[in-house]
């Protein structure tokens, strides 16, 4: 008889084709949800036979009430080497293995970049503009000579640093642990402090871990530091920035404008307030949705499949 495999949230149906999942259907009975479920009962009447689920990402809680409704469960993959969203003890006590994947890397930096280029540019309102028989109606940010602040340097924050230093902008970087040896070996400026960063900065990146050090952040008193002309992007972890506070500074006018590619409810609920703030450039957290990114997930998720039916599972989270 066959195992049972859920793959959860495949919100764009592309699960299926992005690897070769062939190679366990001998063994493996696999179905896609191609919705987010976000209610508990719904979800165990949807996954509680199966043995084997694929979730992506954080989109899911896996905590241990769940977990413990689910007795059949024996292996969860996650997308990622990290997932706060599951409780690997519960996980651990209740015999079930918890594997992540690796993932292609670039997505996430170059959506910032598209997002810091689409607030600079004007991109959304002049593009609904044009299809509404319009013209031009704004006058765009330079990049060039500007300060590009980064909270955060590891892969990705070095990454959009990169970015910033070929559009010929300065860059400052920040974090509790970033030293001035890693600045220099980056090429960037050690800012002496968050508030020097935030105050310095004409576009504001995030890329930081949350933890409770970085939870809230970035709240009201933050954003009233930075420039009335400045920007904030955050396509790291929503809980890092005070939601309600951003939307006040969008609103008063504290900033010029944000991006944001994570909230703290997914998706965002229909009357949220990031619908319908002007200066809010939002996506639905695409960050790391590319093909090369669902190649190696979906991928890498076939293989700790295999790897745990031949008794020597890989990528285990601990």
């Amino acid at each position: 008889m066959k195992l049972r495999c859920a793959i959860l949230d495949d919100y764009q149906q592309v699960a299926l084709a992005a690897a070769d999942w062939t190679r366990i259907m001998d063994k493996v009975e696999v179905k896609c949800i191609h919705q987010h479920i976000d209610d508990p009962d719904e979800l165990v009447e949807q996954i509680g036979d199966c043995e084997i689920v694929v979730m992506m990402r954080e989109r899911t809680p896996f905590r241990a009430p769940l977990l413990a409704r689910l007795p059949r469960l024996k292996l969860l993959v996650t997308t990622g080497m990290r997932n706060a969203s599951i409780d690997l003890a519960a996980a651990a006590s209740q015999g079930i293995t918890v594997c992540g994947t690796g993932g292609a890397g670039n997505a996430t930096a170059e959506l910032t970049w598209a997002l810091i280029l689409g607030l600079a540019r004007n991109i959304v309102l002049e593009h609904n503009a044009v299809r509404s028989g319009g013209w031009q109606s704004t006058v765009g940010t330079d990049l060039y000579g500007k300060t590009l602040g980064v909270l955060g340097l590891g892969k990705l924050g070095s990454k959009i640093a990169a970015f910033g230093q070929a559009f010929g902008m300065d860059v400052l970087a920040w974090s509790q642990n970033l030293t001035k040896e890693r600045a220099d070996e980056v090429g960037v400026k050690l800012a002496a402090s968050k508030e020097e960063l935030l105050e310095s900065s004409d576009f504001v990146s995030i890329h930081l871990v949350l933890s409770d050090r970085t939870r809230g952040l970035i709240g009201a008193s933050e954003l009233k530091r930075m420039r009335p002309s400045a920007y904030l992007i955050n396509t790291s972890r929503a809980p890092i920035v005070d939601q309600a506070a951003l939307a006040e500074a969008l609103r008063n006018g504290w900033i010029a404008g944000a991006a944001v590619d994570v909230f703290e409810v997914e998706p965002l609920p229909k009357d949220h307030a990031f619908r319908s703030l002007p200066n809010l450039l939002t996506t639905p957290h695409i960050g790391y949705v590319s093909k090369a990114n669902y190649e190696a997930f979906y991928g890498d998720a076939v293989q700790d499949i295999e790897a745990y039916l031949a008794g020597s599972p890989v990528r285990m989270l601990t």
